[in-house]
């Protein structure tokens, strides 16, 4: 059971967790059909719609995110009602993971970020690098590639890169398309119980957690899925991008 779950009294959680459990059994032999089960239990397939994830995700890649990593929840689970708090099955993503969500500020759409802050974390950014708890989260440069769009010009821009290192292990390639940039000096934001803090991967370039008026933190029962493969690509004149297929980091 979530921090957040912990809020609300026992007796009412017990029994909402009850509820969607029975909602479950009585819909096992429908979600039985392998198709059914694979598109709304196990996996669901998300297109990616911006460069926010740049380079770890582009336009025009295809991912699977794993429903059953976080549990289920409204947001999750099949023909979900508005009563349904909290998730059952449930777990809380850990540090680097990048997931699907859906943000307090809005839940009708589908976010995709990556998780840099954990509940009773500070998190700061400061000349555009993460701090995470007072400490700065290790990077390293990387030799400067190309924008392809991701820092909303053309592709031949040369963008700088870093390889940064959650204290976790997590690791994975961030793009810096701008020295200073608006988001690249914040405030200290701590995470408060039964939400997460989330990341674009293209720091100058994402909506995302830092943005506290239009997005902030995000609820740990909003969670959707755990992005876990790029199951196709295509490039920008619609050819296979077969070199982009296979895990994310």
């Amino acid at each position: 059971m979530t921090i957040l779950q912990d809020s609300i009294r026992p007796s009412r959680a017990r029994s909402r967790e009850w509820k969607v459990i029975v909602i479950l059994i009585l819909l096992v032999p429908v979600l039985w059909s392998p198709l059914i089960l694979f598109r709304f239990v196990l996996y669901q397939p998300f297109s990616i719609p911006s460069n926010s994830m740049a380079p770890t995700l582009m336009v025009g890649d295809y991912v699977f995110a794993a429903k059953y990593a976080y549990g289920y929840g409204r947001y999750s689970l099949p023909f979900a009602s508005s009563w349904i708090s909290g998730r059952v099955f449930a777990a809380d993503p850990e540090y680097g993971d990048i997931v699907v969500f859906r943000t307090a500020k809005d839940s009708s759409v589908d976010y995709v970020k990556r998780v840099v802050g954990l509940p009773g974390d500070r998190i700061q950014m400061r000349q555009g690098q993460l701090i995470l708890n007072d400490r700065p989260v290790t990077r390293v440069a990387l030799e400067d590639g190309l924008a392809d769009n991701a820092c909303g010009g053309d592709g031949g821009v040369r963008v700088k890169r870093w390889r940064e290192t959650l204290p976790s292990g997590a690791s994975y390639v961030t793009n810096d398309c701008l020295d200073n940039g608006f988001l690249d000096n914040t405030n200290v934001f701590t995470v408060p119980p039964g939400h997460f803090f989330v990341l674009g991967d293209n720091r100058d370039n994402s909506t995302d957690s830092r943005m506290m008026s239009t997005f902030g933190f995000v609820p740990m029962d909003n969670l959707v899925g755990k992005v876990t493969r790029i199951f196709w690509s295509l490039d920008e004149d619609g050819e296979p991008h077969m070199e982009r297929l296979g895990k994310v980091e």
